[in-house]
């Protein structure tokens, strides 16, 4: 099948520390415009916002977006992911499926096209970003993800061993920053959200190792950049302002 990529980006209104974070005001656009506008420039393919607000899909529409009305007891993003793909892409023509948070409105749009370089190797599952950690204190952060990484010498793209928020590995030796954009093939995905949660997963809080304990292969493609932080405090929206200046 020829690779054609459909990106969701799932949100929702209900956050607790931020309420109404993807309508946020951001230079005059809502948080979650930005985040489109940035994956629509990316151009790997259509770009559709998954939601069960009306208010959100509503907002996309009248930026000329696509937006998806999803079901508001889905557990999870990435459950929102599946469903708005079966019903954007009932027929199947989309064999890879990017998924983007919607609180990133600093993400660099060149990140969304290197999320599909690890599917160049047919064998690969699943895909997200790393970056190499810079700064020593984000070794002991627990809000930064780092991946045991298998890579060999001179190349930028590995196979993930498994991710904590904890320092991993042990030794001397680099330590990559995950960037938390992930793209799957559809046939991954479909499987993903049909395994039960598993222990690992609830353990560090991360949900990709649901998919590592279940033998999903998950590749990291390397690149060199300031990781996007995500926006979940009325302090990061106030940096995102800052990062992002007027227009």
């Amino acid at each position: 099948m020829e690779q054609k990529t459909l990106v969701v980006i799932p949100t929702r209104l209900a956050a607790t520390r931020l309420p109404g974070k993807p309508l946020a005001d951001i230079h005059g656009k809502p948080m979650i415009v930005h985040v489109w506008e940035k994956a629509v420039v990316a151009n790997v393919g259509p770009v559709i916002v998954a939601s069960a607000d009306q208010d959100i899909i509503a907002v996309i529409q009248s930026f000329g977006g696509e937006g998806v009305l999803t079901d508001p007891a889905l557990p999870t993003g990435t459950d929102r992911v599946k469903a708005a793909m079966d019903l954007y892409d009932p027929q199947g023509h989309y064999s890879h499926i990017i998924n983007i948070q919607g609180d990133l409105p600093t993400l660099d749009p060149l990140l969304v096209r290197h999320a599909l370089d690890p599917f160049q190797d047919p064998a690969v599952d699943m895909a997200t970003l790393a970056t190499p950690i810079e700064d020593p204190k984000e070794l002991t952060d627990t809000n930064v993800v780092k991946i045991a990484l298998s890579l060999q010498d001179e190349k930028t793209t590995g196979r993930a061993l498994y991710f904590s928020r904890h320092l991993i590995p042990s030794g001397e030796g680099p330590h990559y920053h995950h960037i938390g954009l992930y793209a799957y093939t559809r046939e991954c995905l479909t499987r993903y959200v049909s395994l039960p949660v598993h222990p690992l997963e609830v353990r560090e809080r991360l949900e990709q190792l649901r998919a590592l304990a279940n033998g999903f292969r998950i590749d990291v493609k390397v690149v060199e950049t300031e990781a996007p932080f995500g926006v979940d405090t009325p302090a990061d929206l106030e940096k995102a302002i800052r990062v992002l200046g007027r227009p």
